[in-house]
Order: structure tokens, then C-alpha cells, then sequence
């Protein structure tokens, strides 16, 4: 397993700097969240590419902007907008290539309850077998305002799909959703490829590491018996900690948990 901490816990800076801000600090893997349009382009992508090579610092997933999109477009019945967002997110896919990431978040579509699950796995594949041809893998994550929020709907999506799918198990996202964050990662097995942890308590469910009560490292046992080459990535919202300093000491924790398992 490694630990990282994710670029989006510095929002709004600049991809860029905030790259570099964790980079200089000595944190050796992150998430790379891209905010908008123009990150996408080569150039910008190759520049990423070299702050990572110059700090020794590697890049585990790639999260897109566009996931409140997702529903409109890759979920709709106007096939056009389905093809559309596919040849999209192929800007997405170029982009981990140059950087390094192999796997890449996907939150899906919101829906209601009766949503067909069939629906939903057929357009998730597709997007599913195009990461693949670059070799990456789309990885949906439990967010509590989608349909991958509850426990049930992964364990649909892994019985229909089998070996075609992987996760991301969020801790924040499953407690938001009502959700036991043991229960999601149970749901996702050992399909789970990354993680964003967070701490959680009295205090709120997104806090530094340390600061709450969430059992992080026994669920950090289990992750690692699912799949120990998983990455777990420090994933704080801006409110949720005072500065970098707060970020290098919950990396540093959670690396050392993670080096006492093994």
C-alpha cells in the first residue's frame, strides 16, 4: 500500500502549485485532481510530469472536474452525449499517461432508487474498457450524492460486472451517505484499488488524521488484505485543516501506519 495526499486538499491554488506546495513538503505520492479544461491540454500535462520527476514524487490516480457532468452526459438516453463524453475523457486518460497515474476516479450518475442497475453497468463499462486501452483504471468511488453512495448499489455493480469493474473506497463519502465505512469497503472486496481517508469524530467526518475516532488503522488492515498494492490518499476538504503543515503530519501517520502493516 502507499500513502499519498491528494492536490484537491488545497483548492482553489492552482494545480501547480499546489503540486509543488505538497511536492517541496516531502510528500512522495498524491492524487491529482484536474480542475479545469485547459489542465488537460499536453503541455500543461508535461509540466505536472516534470515537478513529479523532480521531487521523486509519484502520481497514484488522476480525479476529473467534469463528475458533475457525468449524469447529464455519459448517463443520458442521447447517445450522441454518451459518445461525446467518451471521446472526453480520453483527454483524461492522456493526461494519467503522462503523469503516471494508473487509475482514475469516477463518480458516476445520481439517480433514484429504481434506477436500472443494468443501465448504469453498460455505460460504466464502456467507460470502464476505454481506461483500459490506455492503461488505466476507472475506479468508482462511493460519493453519498450518487448512486455509488450506498453500500447495495457496489455490491449490484460488482455482481453484474465481475472482474470488469474496481472502486475507490471514500470514508467521508460513506459516513455523509449514512453508510458504515467497513460496509463499503467490504462491498467493494477486493475490487477496492484506491482509498481518501479522512479522520472522523464529534468534531466533523473530515478531519486530519488523529483528530477523530475513525478506526483508521484497522480499516487500513482490512483495505491491505483486499489488495495491498491499494493506495490510500489523504483527502481533506479546504475548512477541514489550518495549513500544509496540518497535511505533512497526517501523511506522515497515516505512511506509518501503513509501513506497520507490512
Amino acid at each position: 500500500m502507499i500513502a499519498g495526499v491528494s492536490t484537491a486538499c488545497l483548492f482553489p491554488k492552482p494545480l501547480e502549485e499546489s503540486l509543488y506546495d505538497l511536492a517541496v513538503n516531502g510528500i512522495s505520492s498524491v492524487e491529482i485532481f484536474v480542475n479545469t479544461h485547459s489542465e488537460l491540454k499536453k503541455s500543461f500535462a508535461c509540466g505536472i510530469r516534470d515537478t513529479l520527476r523532480r521531487f521523486e514524487t509519484r502520481c497514484l490516480a488522476v480525479h476529473p472536474f467534469t463528475c458533475e457532468m457525468e449524469t447529464n452526459m455519459l448517463f443520458s438516453e442521447y447517445e450522441r452525449r454518451v459518445e461525446d463524453m467518451l471521446e472526453y475523457y480520453k483527454l483524461y486518460f492522456q493526461f494519467a499517461n503522462i503523469v503516471g497515474a494508473d487509475t482514475f476516479v469516477f463518480h458516476g450518475g445520481k439517480g433514484g432508487p429504481n434506477t436500472p442497475r443494468e443501465h448504469f453497468c453498460e455505460r460504466y463499462y464502456r467507460l470502464y474498457s476505454l481506461g483500459k486501452q490506455f492503461g488505466v483504471t476507472v475506479a468508482l468511488e462511493n460519493v453519498a450524492r450518487c448512486l455509488s453512495g450506498l453500500s447495495s448499489f457496489i455490491k449490484d455493480v460488482s455482481a453484474i460486472l465481475g472482474a470488469d469493474c474496481a472502486f475507490v473506497v471514500d470514508t467521508k463519502q460513506a459516513i455523509r451517505a449514512g453508510e458504515n465505512p467497513f460496509a463499503v469497503l467490504e462491498a467493494a472486496g477486493s475490487r477496492i484499488v484506491h482509498v481518501h481517508i479522512s479522520d472522523s469524530g464529534e468534531m466533523g467526518d473530515c478531519l486530519p488524521i488523529g483528530k477523530g475516532r475513525f478506526q483508521i488503522k484497522r480499516f487500513l488492515s482490512r483495505v491491505h488484505e483486499l489488495n495491498p498494492e491499494c493506495g490510500a490518499v489523504l483527502e481533506l476538504y479546504r475548512s477541514g485543516f489550518r495549513g500544509i503543515s496540518d497535511l505533512v503530519t497526517s501523511f506522515n501517520v497515516l505512511n506509518r501506519i501503513i509501513e506497520s502493516l507490512g
